[in-house]
């Protein structure tokens, strides 16, 4: 990790810095804008409980999958080429579900859509730590603020949209922000043509196979699976949980469902600075694990006193999102290590998470009571204890593997 003085975050870097906070937010505004107009879109055509479901679970399944592809394909075609191939991906899929007639095609067009965010999702911490080596913190903190806010923004907009045109135009309309956020990596591409800088140089398949023998790679993969539990147990369940053990109303729960989403806003500001700067990685470790267990804890022991409260601190918990987002670009120190790391991280991370949302509706069918399902989560939070003391260290994967096999 370079010691060198950062230069000015815009100099002959501004297409890069463009291109990055674009493509974050046609990520998240792409994959939100679709719950909150079903209901418009089931006035059109029905949706079965088995689309819906299927369309609840394809985001953390496609995550996976090309996660675990995005490697290949970077090798391939290089990180910009393959941004702007998502990004054109993501904008037909999001036409084409504007067009949907029916349950199938809807699903369809939203797998194509979380297929290129799945890429997307990969591709950000290389293409950061590719152009931004010194400003690895800040640029994260720009691009994972951005992530936060277009996922609570279509929310605010897409029914509003709905009611005043149609569902159409509300679902096709973000289409927009993934064509603009082709137009800075195409110039990127036209710019650099000739150039033979080894930028487009992708990571290899044994590249990408040494992070299963890295201690350091497997836990970043468990503080993501730990923030990735949390959130999709909590949007699918905590509503649910909260009617049931606290006795809220449902409109009080969706917006304590609110509270929980809005504490991912501050940590995606603070925490990839407090890494970069700071080198915080054990302190916000700590951070995560008590404010997690005492959330839990709460919701277990007095869940109808400082409701609120519990659920505020289980929505910072999470902070291990934009932690582990920073760490893929400080924990390594080469382009093809940190495209690896990545795609290692958030496949196998995504692959984990998916299964937890339904095995939590399996046991709470079990039991008939939540105090499994939440003694669970509480396990999961835990495991963010060895993975904190791994994660801390300040050593790359490439330092990792050469300490334990020798040349990288």
């Amino acid at each position: 990790m370079s010691s060198a003085a950062p230069l000015p975050l815009w100099r002959g870097r501004t297409l890069a810095l463009l291109g990055i906070v674009l493509f974050a937010f046609s990520l998240r505004s792409a994959v939100a804008s679709l719950s909150p107009v079903i209901d418009h879109i089931d006035r059109d055509f029905a949706l079965s409980p088995a689309i819906v479901g299927l369309i609840g679970t394809a985001p953390p399944v496609c995550y996976a999958v090309f996660g675990l592809l995005t490697p290949q394909l970077e090798r391939r075609l290089g990180l910009e080429r393959l941004a702007v191939i998502a990004m054109a991906v993501a904008a037909v899929g999001l036409i084409a579900r504007g067009f949907s007639s029916s349950g199938l095609t809807l699903l369809g067009s939203t797998a194509i859509i979380f297929a290129a965010v799945g890429i997307g999702n990969v591709l950000l911490p290389p293409l950061v730590r590719t152009y931004f080596p010194d400003r690895v913190g800040l640029v994260t903190t720009l691009y994972s603020m951005l992530l936060a806010v277009s996922t609570f923004l279509p929310a605010l907009v897409a029914v509003p949209v709905a009611d005043a045109v149609s569902w159409r135009a509300s679902l096709g309309m973000w289409a927009v922000f993934s064509l603009a956020a082709m137009i800075p990596w195409i110039a990127l591409l036209v710019r650099t043509r000739n150039s033979d800088d080894g930028r487009l140089e992708g990571a290899n398949a044994a590249v990408f196979g040494r992070m299963w023998r890295l201690p350091l790679a497997w836990a970043l993969v468990v503080a993501f699976t730990v923030s990735g539990t949390l959130a999709y147990v909590s949007f699918a369940w905590l509503p649910q949980i909260l009617v049931e053990i606290a006795g809220v109303t449902p409109a009080q729960a969706g917006a304590l469902l609110s509270l929980f989403a809005a504490m991912g806003l501050p940590a995606s500001l603070v925490v990839p600075i407090l890494v970069a700067r700071f080198h915080a990685t054990r302190a916000l470790f700590a951070v995560s694990v008590v404010t997690g267990l005492a959330g839990v804890g709460g919701l277990l022991v007095a869940p109808a006193t400082a409701t609120w409260l519990w659920v505020a601190l289980l929505g910072l918990s999470p902070l291990l999102f934009p932690l582990t987002l920073v760490l893929l670009g400080l924990r390594s120190r080469t382009h093809e290590g940190a495209v690896a790391l990545s795609g290692f991280v958030q496949s196998i991370g995504y692959a984990i998470v998916a299964v937890f949302p339904v095995s939590v509706g399996i046991l709470y069918d079990a039991t008939g009571s939540w105090t499994g399902p939440l003694v669970v989560l509480a396990v999961v939070v835990s495991a963010a204890v060895p993975a904190g003391i791994v994660a801390a260290r300040r050593r790359t994967v490439e330092d990792e593997w050469e300490s334990r096999h020798g040349s990288w």
